[in-house]
């Protein structure tokens, strides 16, 4: 039994069903000598492939979260014992021991099959600057894939693999995500080792993800994320703060309409109309944002000094062998040689003011939705004029690590030529997962095929709760009187950026008093051994930054404790002192502050 589907549900089906993971594999290696995308710069040894299959025989395939997935890694991130060429043969090495990230992947089970093509040096975002030749797009061969993580997203568009590493420095993990049919992960800059990658900009770069679906792409990130003490840019996950579940309503911000660019493709102009549609009909607000600021720092990445970068990352080898490096990429890189200190401080400065403007949005919306690629031109288009055509395609793409963003780039349409139209979602630092849950959410939506298979998406898709070891940095309060909806202190949590998660009620656990003084009034609950009834409550949400102040304005007898509820939760809310009931009215025969409000 050999498994068509490579998503990771149907996969982790089939292993239960009794798919041998060595019999797989040499099916899969067997696929993969196949290609005829150019998407792969070499494959692992079939021995090396095959004893780390031998090594699942006889596990337990719910033993590990990645248990016999098939992977595909950029030929710029390390394997021990495997050259890593960066694209450039003469500059290959070979490296004594794995990237970090593949160490945890190969460790949750998962098995890589090889190394992928790229734009050399991770220098473009079309997949055509290569000496191993340009990749071809896995749903028209005549279109560009994508770069610079060319063959990464190919192979998993083709079904070769169930997912892929790319990097991303100004779009490299989206750009090939959407021209191939595919989910493609930008994580927060620092949530994943960068350790064992050739570097392109070191402060910028980060691993990107490339699945089938947002599921797949968020089992995977689950599976490779953590701090890394031995990389000076690895950061720890902070709590992201926000969710887009299905019933609730967000606000995400639009481009203007005189700010977008299509390039002459009317096609995908009328797609991402229908795009904006759709994410209404998940429930969003659309708000209109001025785009200018973003574009702005957009131009910094290539026509500012962090081209400096590029060059320094190969300093050595470019000034030793400059012949031996990609044409185009050659006269990237040793632009950067130009760059002065002055010009880089200048530069920063901007970078800082621009930052400001950009991250005002974020006082009026929860994510922005903006095309993925504003147009798709052909391989030959690229070839003849590679530099333009590159820069128009990072219009949606190159600000994002410059301003600290997460991003998912997700399938949108499929236009009548049958090219791949997609659309990426993105918001501050930290919000992957909420990103990824709501493109799982769109996927389900949107019901397109998995990259370029024909295969649809598995029946129960989706993401269904945040992976293990995500803060998800909110707190939830319940709260019985005078901060209840429309009441007088409401406005101490709506301030503070907390939203109403639901109404319910207490456990029958509680007595329930009017307490003296006001205005405003201001009930008490206090929970009994006997006697004690159910109060109707509302339960809010809000940021563990804020919690802390919300606390700090609650007066005696009241407090935050623990509140049990009806249904055998308990969640923090407020309590009250027994000495507080002294002079207070028992309403608990009401059994809510509002009933008793409306008695008076």
């Amino acid at each position: 039994m050999n498994p068509t589907r490579l998503d990771l549900q149907s996969l982790a089906a089939a292993y239960r069903g009794g798919l041998s993971p060595v019999a797989f594999f040499q099916t899969l290696l067997e696929r993969v000598r196949q290609d005829s995308h150019q998407a792969w710069i070499s494959i692992l040894p079939e021995e090396r492939v095959l004893e780390l299959a031998r090594a699942l025989e006889g596990k337990d395939p719910a033993s590990l979260p990645l248990y016999g997935v098939p992977f595909a890694i950029k030929d710029n991130i390390d394997i021990a014992g495997h050259p890593t060429t960066a694209g450039c043969p003469e500059y290959a090495y070979v490296p004594a021991e794995d990237a970090p990230v593949v160490a945890k992947l190969i460790a949750a089970g998962a098995i890589p099959l090889g190394k992928t093509n790229l734009d050399q040096f991770a220098t473009g975002l079309n997949g055509t600057r290569s000496p191993y030749g340009a990749c071809r797009n896995a749903i028209d061969p005549a279109r560009i894939s994508g770069g610079s993580s060319a063959g990464s997203a190919v192979s998993v568009a083709a079904g070769q693999v169930s997912f892929a590493l790319g990097t991303d420095t100004a779009g490299s993990g989206r750009v090939p995500a959407a021209f191939n049919n595919i989910v493609g992960l930008k994580p927060t800059c620092g949530l994943l080792s960068s350790r064992g990658v050739v570097p392109a900009c070191r402060t910028l770069d980060t691993i990107s993800i490339f699945a089938l679906t947002a599921d797949d792409a968020q089992r995977v990130f689950a599976a490779c994320r953590g701090f890394d003490p031995q990389d000076a840019y690895s950061r720890e996950a902070q709590g992201h703060g926000r969710r887009f579940p299905a019933g609730e309503g967000f606000r995400f911000g639009v481009p203007r309409a005189d700010q977008l660019a299509f390039f002459g493709d009317a096609i995908n102009s009328a797609l991402f109309a229908d795009a904006v549609a759709q994410l209404e009909r998940l429930g969003g607000e659309r708000v209109e944002i001025d785009f200018a600021p973003f574009l702005e720092t957009a131009r910094l990445l290539y026509g500012g000094p962090w081209v400096a970068e590029r060059y320094h990352a190969i300093r050595d080898f470019i000034e030793r062998s400059p012949e031996a490096v990609f044409p185009v990429t050659r006269e990237i890189t040793l632009g950067g040689k130009a760059a002065g200190a002055v010009e880089v401080f200048d530069a920063f400065y901007r970078l800082k003011a621009l930052q400001r403007q950009c991250n005002q949005v974020w006082q009026s919306v929860s994510l922005c939705i903006t095309p993925t690629a504003g147009f798709h031109p052909g391989i030959a288009q690229v070839q003849a004029d590679p530099v333009r055509l590159n820069t128009d395609l990072g219009y949606y793409t190159n600000f994002m690590n410059l301003l600290d963003y997460s991003a998912v780039a997700v399938p949108a349409a499929l236009r009548p030529d049958g090219l791949s139209f997609g659309i990426t979602l993105f918001a501050p630092a930290h919000q992957d997962v909420p990103l990824l849950g709501l493109a799982a959410r769109w996927q389900a939506a949107t019901g397109l095929p998995l990259g370029a298979t024909g295969q649809h998406l598995p029946e129960a898709g989706g993401v269904s709760e945040l992976p293990s070891g995500v803060p998800d940095g909110q707190i939830r309060v319940a709260v019985c009187g005078a901060h209840l909806s429309g009441l007088p202190l409401n406005h101490q949590l709506t301030s503070r950026g907390a939203r109403l998660i639901c109404e319910t009620r207490s456990a029958p656990s509680y007595r329930f008093y009017a307490l003296a003084g006001g205005p405003p009034m201001r009930p008490g609950m206090v929970r009994v051994a006997e006697r004690g009834a159910s109060i109707a409550l509302e339960v809010w949400e809000l940021p563990a930054t804020a919690f802390g102040s919300f606390v700090a304005g609650i007066p005696g007898p009241l407090g935050i404790g623990k509140v049990l509820l009806e249904d055998g939760s308990s969640v923090c809310g407020f309590i009250c002192e027994d000495a507080g009931i002294a002079g207070a009215q028992d309403i608990t025969a009401f059994g809510s502050w509002r009933a008793w409000l409306a008695s008076r």
